[in-house]
């Protein structure tokens, strides 16, 4: 075949190629996850505040609806030990203790605006007692919710 036909043929595939190529995929929605290292790894003491940074992971591909998404924090506790904090939350995010005192964070609703930082904040009432405390974080997306948890110390006051 001579160079001529094989560039017009070359002319003619690329395009139909193109054209039967993989649809366009659905842009995938953000998604949201808890917490950064500083918002956990500290004690924290009765009256402060906890700050729940959430992460948001944008899509590749902007577009699509915004998302219709509500983020939630909850602090339960006290309990003892890391252990009694364990055994109390096995299988189930709500422990029944006796005792047991929770601290909730007003329910975020974010825009979905690239570069957003939602943020959730707990105020650790000015008596709870030292301890163990179990933070459970959850995404709410539609029928949906994941959630985690994460465990927060609350020291006495100095």
């Amino acid at each position: 075949m001579n160079a001529s036909r094989v560039r017009l043929l070359t002319c003619m595939v690329i395009p139909l190629l193109t054209a039967c190529g993989p649809e366009p995929s659905e842009a995938m929605p953000m998604t949201y996850t808890c917490c950064e290292a500083l918002d956990v790894d500290k004690p924290y003491q009765p009256g402060q505040t906890l700050t729940v940074d959430w992460t948001v992971e944008s899509p590749e591909e902007p577009g699509g609806t915004p998302p219709q998404v509500e983020l939630a924090a909850l602090l339960t506790g006290p309990f003892a030990t890391v252990g009694d904090l364990k055994a109390a939350t096995e299988g189930t995010s709500t422990p029944t203790v006796p005792g047991l005192v929770t601290f909730a964070a007003a329910p975020v609703r974010p825009s979905g605006m690239p570069d957003e930082r939602p943020v959730s904040t707990i105020v650790i009432g000015p008596d709870a007692k030292p301890g163990y405390y179990n933070l459970v974080t959850s995404v709410a997306d539609g029928g949906n919710t994941v959630s985690g948890a994460s465990i927060i110390q609350v020291a006495p006051k100095p």
